[in-house]
C-alpha cells in the first residue's frame, strides 16, 4: 500500500475527522523516547534540543504540563503517500484564510492536522470546504 499520490483525489476524497481528545505539545531535554513511551504519546520526534512529545491532556497534566496550550487532532482519512506532493500546502493555506494555525504531521497512512483547541470545530469546516470545492 503505497497510498494516493495525486493532489486533486486527496482533497476531494479526505474526510476530516476530529479525535475529541485534547492534545499538548511537550518538549524534554533529559527525557529518552523509553522513558516517554510510559506516557503514551501519540508522536514523538527527536529534535537537537530534545524530543518534542504529543500526549494525551491527562498524560501530560501528570507530568505538570497541562497548562500548555491545547490542540486538537483532525486526521484526513485518506491514505495519502508519503510522497504526495501539495497536500500540507492546501490544507494549511485553507486554514490560513481563516486564521486558523495548522501543525501538520504525516504519518504512513494518513496527514494528521493540530490545531487549537478553541479553533477546532472552525478548521474542520475549512477542510470539509476545500474538500467539497475540488
Amino acid at each position: 500500500m503505497t497510498g494516493e499520490k495525486d493532489l486533486q483525489n486527496l482533497i476531494a476524497h479526505m474526510r476530516p475527522m476530529l479525535d475529541p481528545e485534547p492534545y499538548v505539545f511537550c518538549t524534554f531535554a533529559k527525557k529518552g523516547l523509553m522513558e516517554l513511551a510510559d506516557y503514551e504519546p501519540i508522536g514523538l520526534f527527536c529534535e537537537t534540543e530534545g524530543v518534542t512529545a504529543i500526549l494525551p491532556l491527562e498524560r501530560a497534566r501528570e507530568l505538570g504540563l497541562a497548562d500548555a496550550e491545547w490542540f486538537r487532532r483532525i486526521t484526513l482519512t485518506v491514505h495519502s503517500s508519503l510522497e504526495a506532493v501539495g497536500l500540507t500546502a492546501a490544507v494549511s493555506k485553507a486554514l490560513a484564510q481563516k486564521g486558523i494555525p495548522a501543525n501538520v504531521v504525516a504519518a504512513y497512512f494518513h496527514d494528521h492536522v493540530f490545531v487549537p483547541e478553541e479553533r477546532a470545530e472552525d478548521a474542520v469546516e475549512a477542510l470539509r470546504a476545500l474538500a467539497s470545492d475540488v
